[in-house]
């Protein structure tokens, strides 16, 4: 029986909330700017999709997939290989050089020095994409501060500006210290007894690296990865001023439909929904492996 001290008691039925009524409350505000500012504007990219080429000023009407079957043909194979070789590089380049980084941080430096070390090594981010880029002209062109430095030495200058090899270095140095944040976070939850465990039952350091710190850092690399490859695959700044007009990208192509002389608003949006569902299909995986990483190191 119900008490009737019971202060929900005493209420008449319709002064009862429900209680699935207060989390959604507060849900609410994020909710609508969601829907606003992510939801609605994707809707309306892909009711822009499925007309063939409109441009600004034209009637919306959607009548069918043919700015999606533009994308699969042969002409644009190429730029999308390119965008993925860029992803791709970057993240495996950003894994390369980062993970020995992440490692000394939070192994090697003294804990009162780590946030510091951080903070330096991040500061970088603190400046603006293109001022970066930027400097990156003027370290590779080629009059620049690296063919300069060559020839002093006695060594042929390089000619990397404007080709794809100067687009990698750019996003790999943009991309870096994302990748070093999530890594360091993963390696400093390392338990370094099993590294000592290893070492006492006969193991060599790259066994203890393979067997031990790669598994318990599964999460981090997952989680910097995709992000390096979800990040690189929207970059337009690198590409467009580091790589030319041999360095077309999917974002740089995006761009032309919107922006440029073509002014295809139909196949851009087609483009930019096959670009949200390859970095969609990134952010599941992420979820479902991530968490099975996470889960299979405790």
């Amino acid at each position: 029986m119900t008490n009737p001290s019971h202060p929900i008691a005493n209420q008449p039925d319709s002064q009862v909330k429900p209680t699935w009524l207060q989390p959604l409350l507060m849900l609410a505000p994020a909710g609508v700017w969601l829907a606003l500012l992510l939801v609605v504007p994707t809707l309306l990219i892909f009711e822009l999709s499925l007309v063939p080429g409109i441009r600004p000023g034209q009637v919306v009407n959607p009548s069918g997939l043919d700015n999606y079957l533009r994308i699969v043909q042969p002409d644009y194979f190429p730029v999308l290989g390119r965008s993925l070789f860029f992803s791709i590089g970057t993240t495996l380049a950003c894994l390369i050089l980062g993970f020995p980084v992440a490692y000394w941080i939070a192994l090697k430096v003294p804990h009162r020095w780590q946030n510091l070390v951080l903070l330096g090594f991040v500061l970088p981010l603190w400046t603006s994409s293109l001022l970066r880029s930027y400097a990156w002209i003027t370290i590779l062109r080629p009059t620049g501060v690296l063919n300069t430095i060559l020839s002093k030495i006695g060594i042929p200058p390089l000619d990397i500006l404007n080709r794809e090899s100067a687009v990698l270095i750019g996003m790999t140095y943009s991309m870096l210290p994302y990748m070093v944040l999530i890594l360091y976070a993963a390696l400093e939850k390392l338990d370094r007894q099993l590294l000592e465990a290893a070492s006492d039952l006969g193991a060599t350091p790259p066994q203890a690296f393979w067997k031990v710190t790669v598994p318990q850092s599964l999460t981090g690399i997952a989680a910097g990865s995709l992000l390096v490859f979800i990040t690189s695959m929207g970059d337009f700044v690198n590409p467009e001023i580091l790589g030319g007009a041999s360095s077309m990208t999917v974002a740089r192509l995006i761009y032309n439909q919107f922006l440029g002389a073509t002014q295809n608003w139909g196949f851009g949006s087609a483009l930019s929904m096959v670009l949200i569902l390859v970095v969609s299909i990134a952010i599941a995986l992420l979820l479902k492996y991530g968490d099975r990483s996470a889960a299979g190191g405790v």
